[in-house]
């Protein structure tokens, strides 16, 4: 195929995707612009915030595998995500491939024990997009072992698209119905931490309530008992407790409840924003 015939296509599948701009389709469009070029799996599109826990916006990963993709991740291993580590400090790039970035020492990394190896994976990498108030949204794109690692060709490939992708990334995060749903503006620290501290206290133990802030601040069972002094066993007790009295399911469903929330803690005024949430409207 003529290098003017991939450019052509490319140019095809780039302007889908910018036409898709503020919709609902924009991550598929997208996605698959990126395919068209690259052979990927299990593509996802993360929201990072230094000061709470991931958000996964829309991914393409078979339902048998979300447990380990996405909720296995949520219960902690992603603080040692070398992809959420550089995504919070200050990202120079636009484009991380997972290889290159932990310089051969992923497979002795807790990471990869913990996480990373049970995701059936070989190798992974990302576009990257800074937005306003601290985020940074990521396009995350895997390989299964039967497509093998991301070659050089591939990854140069991969590079020449980043930029145009990383400013649709940034351009979509700047419509209204995708800021009011999913960013959180600059200046809340304050009660981001307020969040922390309150969430769940009107229905929970004291120890849950401190299991339960350890979990939304991304620390897993082993940290969590070391931190508060108790068995592991202990803490899984206590989680299997907050999921029924929280009625939620999953990592990723407490994670969901708990952003939602945000929005009543003024109403809340240092109460449980909880009461608020789930009361009467």
């Amino acid at each position: 195929m003529s290098a003017l015939t991939l450019l052509s296509e490319w140019n095809r599948d780039l302007a889908r995707a910018v036409g898709a701009l503020g919709r609902d389709t924009f991550f598929p469009a997208l996605i698959s612009a990126v395919r068209e070029r690259v052979p990927i799996a299990y593509p996802q599109i993360w929201l990072y915030h230094r000061d709470l826990p991931p958000s996964v916006l829309y991914h393409e990963i078979p339902p048998a595998a979300v447990a380990s993709q996405i909720d296995a991740y949520l219960e902690g291993p992603y603080r040692e995500d070398p992809f959420f580590q550089a995504s919070i400090n200050r990202p120079k790039n636009r484009i991380y491939l997972l290889s290159r970035l932990t310089a051969g020492r992923l497979e002795s990394s807790s990471y990869y024990n913990d996480y990373y190896a049970d995701t059936g994976t070989v190798d992974e990498a990302i576009f990257l997009s800074q937005l306003q108030g601290g985020s940074v949204i990521n396009l995350s794109m895997m390989r299964l072992p039967e497509q093998g690692a991301f070659n050089e060709d591939e990854f140069q490939l991969l590079y020449s698209l980043a930029d145009p992708i990383s400013e649709l990334l940034r351009i979509h995060s700047e419509f209204d119905a995708f800021a009011v749903e999913n960013l959180i503006q600059p200046g809340i620290d304050h009660q981001i931490d307020l969040a922390f501290r309150t969430f769940g206290t009107s229905l929970l133990s004291p120890r849950e309530k401190g299991v339960l802030e350890l979990m939304l601040r991304g620390y897993g069972t082993d940290t969590t008992a070391d931190r508060l002094s108790i068995a592991r066993e202990t803490v899984r007790r206590h989680r299997k407790s907050i999921y029924r009295k929280l009625d939620v399911n999953s990592q990723t469903d407490l994670f969901s409840l708990f952003l939602n929330t945000m929005s009543c803690l003024g109403e809340a005024a240092g109460d449980d924003p909880l009461k608020i949430y789930m009361g009467p409207s």
